[in-house]
């Protein structure tokens, strides 16, 4: 397999007219582009794409011009943590944040449903990736009837609006929706059951809302299509293969940096003439 698959941000491009299919979610496109779908192949791609990460990160970070958001979304056990785990692991973690969102607090409930996310997003140099993401907000809500669709649509258009206020003052965002079948969801979802390590992470909620898929596929589909921009773009990645999903992620995620022709920043002209003594 090639260093790199090729053209994920085409091959992945979230499309205003395709459906969400549970048989969609085993392909592997970014694989079969590179001629090879052996487990240790996309493995060995994926370190080289890695590799190639973590010497961009630090340019980033010391250019301390542009500002990096990357926002994975997916159903429980789509791989969000899986993804962070093992994407992450190889990049210096000063200039790199990862955060988490659970349920608001009730200071965070206390203000507007960006509130809590705004003061998490990048400052120049750096890379944060979102564990969940103000998506939260027109997805659980929505199927729980928590907002009804008024409420929904006023808050598709304030997302609309901070996502091109970020953009507009020097964030890249990139969107990821990991694409898991419900078949391989309910194969996950018994393995941590049955794993006393792994227990820990269910909740007797992820039952109830397994019962409500079809709803949960409508909520993901709408909000894709109601907050997809150029500049904010959504990317929906099949994550029944953990290999090929690390594939795919990390192949956006190096083609969205090489976009930005990150370079050493210029020294000191004075310090080329220093020296220690």
């Amino acid at each position: 397999m090639k260093a790199q698959a090729p053209n994920a941000r085409s091959l992945l491009r979230f499309s205003p007219d395709a459906k969400l299919r549970d048989a969609d979610a085993a392909r592997q496109p970014l694989s079969d582009a590179a001629g090879s779908n052996a487990k240790q192949d996309i493995k060995e791609a994926t370190a080289r794409l890695l590799g190639r990460l973590a010497d961009l990160q630090p340019m980033l970070q010391a250019q301390g011009k542009h500002k990096v958001l990357l926002v994975l979304q997916g159903m429980d056990t789509s791989g969000k943590d899986g993804a962070v785990r093992s994407l992450f692991s190889t990049i210096n973690p000063v200039g790199l944040r990862a955060v988490s969102f659970k349920a608001p607090s009730e200071i965070e409930l206390g203000h507007d449903f960006l509130w809590r996310v705004h003061r998490e997003t990048p400052a120049k140099g750096e890379l944060v990736v979102f564990n969940r993401s103000h998506y939260e907000d027109v997805l659980i809500t929505r199927v729980l009837g928590m907002i009804d669709a008024k409420e929904c649509r006023r808050r598709y258009a304030h997302i609309r609006d901070f996502e091109r206020m970020l953009a507009e003052t020097g964030t890249t965002l990139l969107k990821v929706f990991l694409h898991i079948s419900k078949d391989e969801q309910r194969e996950r979802l018994q393995a941590r059951l049955d794993d006393p390590a792994k227990r820990w992470k269910l909740d007797p909620a992820d039952f109830e809302q397994r019962k409500k898929w079809s709803v949960f596929q409508r909520a993901y589909q709408d909000a894709m299509q109601a907050t997809d921009a150029d500049h904010a773009p959504w990317y929906v990645v099949p994550a029944d293969s953990k290999p090929h999903r690390n594939l795919a992620i990390a192949s956006l995620l190096l083609e969205t940096l090489e976009r930005l022709k990150l370079d050493w920043p210029k020294p000191d002209p004075a310090l080329l003439d220093m020296k220690f003594k």
